[in-house]
């Protein structure tokens, strides 16, 4: 068997008192963003929160993952499901890759029907840079009503 994949989780602050129980789910199941290791072993090295905007913790963070051998980092659906989105997801990708060479991927488990509906209400995922952030974490509507 392959060595697993080892990744590091971070959440936005706004959920900083969530227990992970839909990301932990979503790794364990392979769906939402966790469904690009379907046919690996993936090790959780590390958990945190950004440490509230603009996101302190982003510089200090993945260090500590990375020495916990973090191959990837996510950075949770609440950053893009929130009200509103995060506003510093490319800001904080492009700095943990340049800073750490350390992957990132937007979303865990997959975006519940309810965000699904009110940001497609709101219209505030519009356009490519949103299409690209999104797509790991869409899912088929059966999917998304499971995690509401």
């Amino acid at each position: 068997m392959s060595e697993p994949v080892r990744i590091g989780i971070i959440i936005c602050d706004r959920y900083r008192t969530c227990a992970g129980g839909k990301c932990l789910r979503a790794l364990h199941a392979r769906e939402g963003a966790f469904a690009a290791y379907a046919d690996r072993e993936v090790q959780l090295v590390g958990w945190t929160t950004c440490a509230g905007c603009p996101g302190g913790n982003i510089e200090y963070a993945p260090e500590e993952m990375k020495k916990n051998g973090a191959e990837v980092i996510h950075l949770a659906t609440g950053f893009l499901v929130g009200y509103p989105p995060c506003p510093h997801l490319e800001y904080f990708r492009t700095f943990i890759k340049e800073k750490y060479g350390i992957p990132v991927v937007f979303g865990t488990h997959p975006i519940p029907q309810k965000y699904f509906l009110t940001h497609a209400q709101c219209g505030t995922w519009c356009g490519d840079t949103w299409k690209d952030a999104l797509q790991p974490t869409l899912a088929d509507e059966r999917t998304r009503l499971a995690y509401d």
